[in-house]
């Protein structure tokens, strides 16, 4: 038999995921802004690229979030 569909604590799992991708991205940034000028141009940019990738996952989550306010509409 399928598990039931339990969604009633989504919100709260992606609002945690938003403050945890944004913790690596203060993270990452802080590196870069302490060891960028060791790194390989390459490392930096792959550095700047995850974060952009971050900052979509971000905006993903957050429209989930409106998505699961206004299923209950």
């Amino acid at each position: 038999m399928a598990n039931p569909d339990d969604r009633s604590d989504n919100v709260r799992k992606l609002q945690r995921n938003i403050q945890n991708t944004m913790r690596n991205m203060r993270e990452a940034e802080d590196y870069l802004e302490a060891h960028a000028d060791e790194m390989r141009p390459e490392d930096v940019a792959a550095v700047e690229a995850k974060n952009e990738r971050r900052a979509q996952a971000i905006a993903g989550f957050r429209r989930e979030i409106q998505d699961e306010v206004h299923r209950f509409d």
